[in-house]
């Protein structure tokens, strides 16, 4: 499993992977006012932004032929 997701682009989905999980939960659980399918849409973007710039490797990125990890 080749790494292909490092640097800036990392780091913003290390960031806004937990912002858009936060709100997501914070819309199923009532306190924002987004409703549900933008809370689903939330939670699921969060997790794969999350996930993806923890294992540093992202399918979506190797389709494109896109590599933003320096080696």
């Amino acid at each position: 499993m080749e790494r292909n997701v490092g640097g800036y682009d990392r780091l913003a989905r290390l960031v806004v992977g937990p912002v858009l999980l936060i709100a997501g939960v914070a819309s199923l659980a009532q306190l924002l006012p987004l409703g549900l399918p933008i809370a689903a849409v939330a939670l699921v973007a969060g997790a794969i932004l999350l996930a993806t710039g923890a294992v540093r490797q992202c399918p979506l990125n190797s389709l494109l032929g896109i590599n933003t990890c320096k080696r």
